[in-house]
């Protein structure tokens, strides 16, 4: 920041902290033609090489290859649609809305013949549409739709002509600078060049609501029947011509090609004007809706006062002081003197009527800063300095050297007025010192007339004027804290520490502990200061904090984001309301109870937005199409003007797994591979101390590529599916090809074992016939045995014919167990009958039964049943069908299953016991490749309650295969 202030040899002037931006700071060039601010806030500033946007901490250039006409803008003007317009001197007409710059080569309606002359004046009539007063006196009317040149006709005019129709126009800047008042078509009208001061308040209200004529240094409120002078620059002092101005508020601002002047309260009738600037060309003055004051100039770039700075005086080595270092401040309660203590034993004295006196305390011994000044008898005020303690006289104007003291630290009167001083290694009283070697003595605190402490750079230490001693008061290790400063308020010791904040002693105990994480601005304190008033200062590094002593808890802090000159403080006095502020940059003293705050949030706005590779214009609600690891990024900012470093941003995304609002001091915003879905982005800011802004909401839609979409995700899906299907169905047909391998591999290996079996049995039947043959030859029945050997022979070609099949039919079944008896029947003598008894509904269908498993069942009734019986047998076979199974019983009333058993040779039983088993051994096998299960089951009559009736029963079920 640039400190510039006025002159004047023994008067104080009001000092102002002026800013500069230049075009290290962004600005398009060095010389500004004009300022102006549109809508939205922005400042935009006219340059030789084009045009700047400014929202306080960045810039924003536009020129030709932006889209202006010409780089060369000597004027801008902003109306009531938030447009800004360019005024260039190729006279072609070009305005900023809506994020773009419209001319006549994207905007049809701008189409004009500017006949080599450039706009000079601009105007809006209430309907909204734009008039251009150009250097030719030609009038050209901008309607929206199209620009008319020549619009009142081919006869020029001139300003008066938009100044006298006051009811339909409306000027688009605030003053206008001609050579003349006089107006030939208004003869009528009055002008008054006389200047009163000060002003009547009808005048002011004139001033306020009319436009105002600049001619040389004169300044004339204009209306159609009187132009009146309100301000002669020559009763100021001004003696160049006036460029331009700003009313701010009751105060006037006049800029000239060698300085800026700055008139507070003019408008109230005060007589202070302040020179700024000097050597300074003024091009432009702007006051911006915050009140901050804009200054244009030719060479030396924009200076702003921030608004809060009107609210602060400021004192330095510029405007009165001797240093811009400043170490202790006072006042004279009586006199109402300020005194100021500086380096090199300098002191400056302000009295009430703002004069500045400066008086040089005695240097002979080097260094010699002033340290301390405190109130001390009648109209004197108490000084200790590096090198010695002095009294000033307010009412003389006068120091004394009281006593010459090397090193001196601090001092304080107790009570009584009793002085003590301490230096760098002892305590001094009245009448006695009392030393310390190793520890540096800082500061010292007075009790009362006969104790105190002494802070040091190793503690805390107590002495009394009656031991005259110095001893370590308690055991709180809060006590060895490196001291700064110390203040002794109603029982309670302050102690100011180096480096860590505050603390507060109560009988030797810490009764509370204040440091940054108590939000006080700084740990490291450099002076402690009590108003009495209940308020306690503490000077530090970075500011000064205000603590309520009786509740011991923080009011607040006071840094340079309020207004000081530096965060660099020294000392603090409280008087009447004004607060002063020593710092390391100057003295700052304002009203306490005016300091503004500034709660306003700001405007934010959407810079621009990119998306991949693409960069779109700031809208509301962006579609964009999926880009495959592309990151969407939001720029924006806000409009902030007084410390635009300590905005701070709040975005929250709806799709962000987190909750709540995430803090940024960054102005973009990342997003990276957004996924196709629907986003709702909401930004909002605040400055320093302010509320947060409403947010500002995108709606971002990020579209599927095809691929993405529902139905190609569902056709993929779908493809998929069948591709498994088919997989899955090759691979089961190839198991079931498999299986069905298997279990025909497992069928035909049961079919040969059945079949093997099957075979097993015949030599049994051949075995078992050729005894019978045998045994009617040698009973000498040879014709029998022909004829048995016959059927025999039939036999067994039906039998051999049988054995190759796995199944055969009943009828087959049936004849073959019939062509069988009747060889038994022959064998054994015709000692039994037999019987076939078959349910009717076999005839129904066409039976297949394995073949020879019936057979050794009969065998067994006939030989082993009825052949032993004394007397005729009978035997009986009933064939019965059970839904997929053969019911067969053999039954015969020889005699008995169990008598049979007793009676045989162990080769019979031998022999029988191998048949049932490979009938049962046949039946298992077929269910394996059948699935039905047989059963085979022998039952003696005799002892199964049959009642006295003798003989066997045999029931098998037979798996068959059945057919229509």
């Amino acid at each position: 920041m640039l400190m510039v202030l006025s002159t004047g040899s023994n008067a104080v002037a009001q000092g102002l902290m002026v800013r500069n931006y230049n075009v290290k700071d962004g600005l398009a060039n060095a010389t500004v033609y004009a300022a102006v601010q549109d809508k939205e806030g922005f400042i935009w500033f006219a340059t030789p090489t084009g045009v700047s946007k400014f929202d306080g901490k960045r810039f924003r250039n536009y020129s030709k290859k932006d889209g202006l006409t010409d780089n060369d803008v000597v004027k801008l003007s902003a109306d009531s649609k938030g447009r800004v317009w360019f005024s260039t001197l190729n006279g072609l007409p070009s305005f900023f809305w809506n994020y773009t710059i419209h001319t006549g080569k994207n905007d049809s309606s701008l189409h004009v013949d500017t006949r080599g002359q450039y706009m000079q004046f601009m105007f809006e009539d209430y309907a909204g549409f734009i008039w251009f007063l150009n250097s030719d006196n030609r009038i050209i009317q901008y309607s929206g739709r199209k620009t008319t040149y020549d619009k009142l006709g081919a006869k020029p005019t001139d300003l008066f002509y938009f100044l006298r129709n006051d009811t339909i126009f409306k000027p688009l800047q605030p003053y206008f600078n001609m050579a003349s008042l006089k107006d030939v078509n208004n003869p009528d009208q009055k002008i008054v060049y006389n200047c009163p001061f000060p002003l009547t308040s009808p005048v002011i209200q004139r001033i306020r609501k009319n436009p105002v004529i600049v001619i040389d240094n004169n300044l004339f409120t204009y209306s159609k029947q009187e132009a009146l002078c309100f301000f002669n620059g020559n009763d100021w002092g001004i003696r160049d011509e006036i460029s331009n101005l700003c009313i701010d508020n009751d105060n006037l601002w006049i800029g000239t090609p060698r300085s800026l002047y700055f008139l507070k309260d003019f408008f109230k009738g005060a007589r202070n004007p302040v020179r700024l600037l000097q050597n300074h060309y003024i091009t432009s003055l702007l006051r911006d809706h915050d009140g901050n004051i804009w200054i244009t100039t030719f060479g030396d770039g924009v200076y702003n006062i921030p608004y809060k700075n009107f609210y602060f005086n400021y004192l330095d080595n510029t405007n009165g002081l001797y240093s811009h270092s400043i170490f202790s401040i006072a006042r004279d309660p009586k006199t109402g003197t300020l005194l100021v203590g500086q380096n090199a034993g300098v002191l400056n004295t302000i009295d009430s009527n703002n004069r500045i006196r400066q008086f040089n305390l005695d240097t002979t011994s080097g260094r010699n800063s002033i340290l301390s000044i405190l109130p001390y008898k009648q109209n004197e005020m108490l000084i200790g300095a590096d090198n010695g303690l002095f009294t000033f006289n307010t009412v003389q104007q006068k120091a004394s050297l009281l006593k010459r003291i090397k090193t001196l630290k601090d001092v304080d009167i107790s009570p009584n007025g009793k002085i003590r001083v301490v230096t760098k290694d002892q305590v001094i009283c009245d009448d006695y010192s009392v030393g310390i070697e190793d520890d540096l003595i800082t500061s010292i605190a007075s009790i009362n007339d006969s104790a105190y402490y002494v802070g040091t750079n190793a503690g805390l230490f107590y002495g009394n004027d009656a031991l005259r001693t110095l001893r370590i008061p308690g055991t709180d290790s809060a006590l060895h804290k490196s001291v700064k400063d110390l203040k002794w308020i109603d029982g309670n010791l302050w102690i100011g520490t180096s480096d860590d904040g505050i603390y507060v002693l109560r009988n030797n105990t810490v009764i509370r502990h204040l440091s940054t994480a108590d939000k006080l601005v700084s740990d490291i304190c450099q002076q402690l200061y009590y108003d009495g008033l209940d308020r306690l200062y503490v000077s530090t590094n970075k500011g000064v904090s205000v603590i309520d002593v009786n509740t011991q808890s923080l009011i607040r802090n006071i840094t340079s984001n309020e207004g000081l000159m530096s965060d660099d403080t020294r000392g603090v006095y409280y008087q009447q309301g004004i607060l002063y502020i020593a710092t390391s940059n100057g003295l700052s003293y304002f009203h306490d109870d005016k300091m503004p705050m500034d709660t306003v949030p700001p405007a934010i706005y959407l810079n621009h937005v990119r998306y991949g590779d693409s960069t779109y214009l700031p809208g509301k609600k962006f579609v964009l199409m999926y880009q495959r690891k592309a990151s969407f990024e939001v720029e924006f900012g806000a409009i902030a003007y007084d410390l635009p470093d300590l905005v701070e941003y709040q975005y929250n995304f709806s799709s962000d797994t987190s909750s709540g609002w995430i803090s940024t001091m960054s102005n973009i915003v990342p997003f990276p591979d957004l996924q196709p879905d629907t986003y709702q982005l909401q930004i909002r800011a605040r400055k320093y101390r302010s509320n947060w802004s409403q947010p500002v909401l995108i709606s971002v839609t990020i579209l599927p590529r095809w691929y993405q979409q529902w139905w190609a995700r569902g056709i993929v899906i779908l493809l998929g599916l069948t591709l498994v299907a088919f997989i899955l169905r090759d691979v089961i047909r190839r198991i079931q090809r498999a299986e069905m391998r298997k279990t025909e591999y497992n069928r035909r290996i049961a079919e040969l074992e059945a079949k093997a079996l099957t075979n097993q049995m015949n030599p049994h039947f051949i075995f078992n016939s050729l005894n019978s043959v045998q045994h009617l030859i040698m009973e000498k029945e040879e014709k029998q045995a022909l004829n048995f050997l016959a059927d025999f022979a039939t036999l067994m070609r039906q039998m051999l014919n049988n054995s190759r099949k796995s199944h055969i039919s009943l009828e087959e079944e049936i004849a073959f167990l019939t062509r069988y008896i009747e060889l038994e029947k022959i064998r054994f003598a015709n000692v039994f009958t037999y019987q076939f008894v078959l349910q009717d509904d076999l005839k129904d269908y066409t039976i297949y039964i394995p073949p020879m498993i019936i057979q050794p069942i009969v065998e067994n009734a006939i030989k082993h049943g009825l052949a032993p019986k004394n007397g005729s047998g009978r035997l009986e076979v009933k064939l019965v069908l059970r839904e997929d199974m053969l019911y067969c019983s053999v039954e015969d009333d020889g005699i008995g299953w169990d008598r049979a058993n007793e009676i045989k040779s162990g080769r019979l039983v031998k022999h029988e016991s191998t048949a049932l088993s490979v009938i049962r051994e046949r039946l298992q096998i077929i269910k394996s490749f059948n699935g039905n299960v047989g059963k085979l089951e022998i039952i003696d009559k005799f002892k199964s309650g049959f009642g006295n009736k003798e003989g066997t029963l045999v029931e098998i079920l037979i798996p068959i295969v059945k057919m229509l």
